[in-house]
């Protein structure tokens, strides 16, 4: 597996060593030691989970505060994906940028997304299933999350706003400013 740093370091593109043949291919999705080797400190993944939504489908921004934050290992199994991860880390040199990422059944990319980030993505093919493991159990009380489109972030989301498919939730999020951020 190939692990290469983005322009937010601790945020992490994984690429597998994909072995094909005549009956399809095989790959290793996620390897402890190799992991924790590069990143330089343990993981323990406590629970997968799996989505599967239509295309314009936006969900996100996301986080947890701590003691409940959530380290991500998240890939695409079907279709592609633009996912966000935005640095909400306040004495962080990157705080307030953003990394986006293509993810796909194609490329077979992965992103590794460490505590303190909120995270989002948006379904770009007809329909995707997005898989990610968490390093943290889901806490009602500590979810929090920001407005996908805060004009202070910039993202692209790469679909037309009519083309979005958004949930209640957050369309009603706080702005980026206005958010209870990690310290």
């Amino acid at each position: 597996m190939k692990f290469t740093r983005t322009e937010i370091p601790d945020v992490i593109v994984c690429e597998p060593n994909i072995l094909k043949d005549e009956r399809g291919y095989f790959f290793e999705s996620f390897k402890k030691e190799l992991f924790e080797a590069f990143i330089g400190s343990e993981l323990q993944f406590t629970q997968d989970n799996e989505a599967k939504s239509t295309k314009g489908v936006l969900r996100g921004l996301h986080y947890q505060l701590p003691p409940f934050a959530q380290t991500k290992l998240v890939r695409v199994i079907k279709g592609c994906v633009l996912d966000i991860a935005v640095d909400i880390r306040q004495h962080s040199p990157t705080f307030g940028q953003y990394e986006a990422i293509e993810l796909s059944d194609k490329n077979k990319l992965q992103l590794y997304i460490p505590k303190g980030f909120a995270h989002g993505y948006v379904v770009l093919s007809d329909e995707a299933i997005f898989s990610y493991k968490v390093d943290n159990y889901y806490n009602k009380e500590s979810e929090r999350g920001i407005m996908f489109n805060d004009p202070a972030l910039q993202i692209d989301w790469q679909l037309p706003a009519n083309e979005l498919i958004i949930s209640e939730k957050d369309k009603n999020q706080p702005l980026f400013k206005q958010a209870d951020l990690f310290v």
